[in-house]
């Protein structure tokens, strides 16, 4: 790789222990990608907040580097275990809330935005076409590349942060120009959001670092999130591109064979103890819809919400969460379905959700059984 004057400085510690380790890492990203020079970013979102997903030693790393690192470039950071203003309402241990909150307060000491969402593009205004950014959530990193116009390569927890503390990242991947060598045509009639889901799920199965999708039509933000959320689950694709006319690649169906193929291996059971939404959270859209779906409404059991604190404070001054409380919605901020210690196996043996990117961390990672519907079914089912 080529480095400037200013990079091979820092790479030999000349700038301190904090940006030698940063640079160090961009440089082995970027030479394990085969990247010619790092460029300068505009943003970051950082994984690594959860301390289900990093443990000790990603809190001890946090917590030492908190006293001298600062980022260069607007940075946000993805959900956390819990939402600190009802973690009393659950069963949640001692240690992981201490440990939770030197996360998040080494996050905020380093000068990170505390978002804790997983859907920055919703949240946060969308910068200029063909902008550079690192981004680590997955869906995220997709969303961003397909919808918002923007270019990232599907980061982990470790360059992202080096991404936010140097404000460069290697120019390799997906932040070129990326031609996909397959095409995937949908021929699924009348799709909800699930569909949707499970194609982004297939997508990332098949694909290589991007994939053309055919035959999609209008979709709107739920679907497109759903798409994002499925496809960061199942593979490394991180890239959806949109020609009808693409020719000279390598085509394939996602039928109902497909999709019944995806079906069966996330959904492992009937009927769920509780319900979930939000993964990825859920947007202000997204929220007021299911608040007028839910009009007179009630659910028969348990149901989690997860949205944006940024979210959850706009719903309450428009009245959406006075009417979702009141058909039974505990809403939570902060967090997200996927790794919360709020859903466990001890006191959960299955949940129903809408969303692939929920079941798959709920099936793998949390250890409960799914039971996977579409938002109307789960209306028509699970309320009264």
């Amino acid at each position: 790789m080529e480095l400037t004057r200013e990079e091979e400085s820092a790479l030999k510690g000349e700038q301190g222990e904090i940006m030698e380790m940063a640079y160090r890492i961009l440089v082995a990203t970027g030479e394990a990608t085969d990247a010619d020079r790092l460029i300068p970013i505009e943003w970051a979102h950082l994984s690594g907040v959860n301390y289900n997903t990093i443990g000790d030693a990603g809190e001890e790393f946090l917590s030492t580097i908190s006293k001298d690192a600062r980022v260069k470039v607007k940075t946000t950071l993805n959900p956390m275990g819990f939402d600190i203003d009802n973690v009393s309402n659950y069963n949640v241990d001692d240690n992981f809330i201490s440990k939770q909150l030197s996360i998040k307060n080494s996050y905020e000491t380093i000068g990170v935005i505390p978002s804790f969402s997983c859907i920055p593009y919703e949240i946060f205004d969308i910068p200029k076409e063909n902008t550079q950014v690192a981004f680590a959530e997955s869906n995220a990193a997709i969303h961003a590349n397909s919808y918002d116009n923007l270019k990232t390569n599907k980061e982990s927890a470790f360059s992202a942060l080096a991404s936010a503390i140097t404000g460069k990242s290697p120019y390799s991947s997906l932040r070129k120009e990326d031609s996909p060598n397959l095409s995937i045509r949908m021929k699924i009639n009348n799709p909800t959001e699930l569909t949707y889901g499970m194609l982004g799920f297939f997508a990332g199965k098949v694909g290589d670092t991007s994939v053309n999708i055919s035959g999609l039509g209008e979709m709107d933000r739920r679907q497109c999130k759903a798409m994002c959320g499925g496809m960061g689950t199942s593979g490394t694709c991180a890239k959806f591109l949109f020609d009808e006319e693409k020719s000279g690649i390598e085509k394939i169906d996602f039928d109902e064979k497909e999709m019944k193929n995806v079906y069966d291996e996330l959904n492992t059971t009937e009927k769920g103890d509780i319900v979930t939404l939000g993964s990825p959270q859920l947007g202000l859209d997204e929220i007021s819809d299911l608040t007028i779906k839910l009009k007179g409404r009630s659910f028969k059991k348990r149901c989690m919400v997860f949205t944006p604190r940024m979210v959850k404070e706009q719903a309450r001054k428009l009245g959406y969460t006075n009417e979702l409380e009141r058909a039974g919605c505990e809403i939570l901020s902060d967090c997200c379905t996927c790794l919360t210690p709020l859903i466990n196996k001890d006191n959960v043996d299955a949940v129903t959700t809408n969303s692939i990117k929920g079941a798959f961390y709920l099936k793998n990672s949390n250890g409960v059984d799914v039971n996977l519907k579409s938002l109307a079914q789960i209306i028509e089912d699970e309320t009264q």
